[in-house]
């Protein structure tokens, strides 16, 4: 088994309410030097196979990212 990686993310341009939200928050409790705030999420997948980094790009392109508004990064972590 590979440990794969993806992080999706909003794509820039796109609203991040989640985002906009946290760094309001953070404002609030004093954080003043934040700048703009992006939530995504992290995706940790153990994958068996010859091409563990295709399969997890074919995953994000069919079910783990929605490709109008996100993007998404694949990393192999061994």
């Amino acid at each position: 088994m590979t440990q794969v990686i993806v992080t999706v993310m909003p794509k820039q341009g796109v609203l991040d309410p989640q985002g906009q939200a946290v760094a309001g928050a953070l404002a609030q409790l004093g954080f003043g030097g934040v700048g703009e705030v992006r939530i995504g999420k992290r995706i940790e997948l153990a994958i068996d196979g010859d091409d563990p980094a295709g399969q997890a790009e074919a995953m994000c392109e069919k079910l783990l990212a929605n490709a109008l508004i996100e993007e998404y990064r694949v990393e192999v972590a061994g």
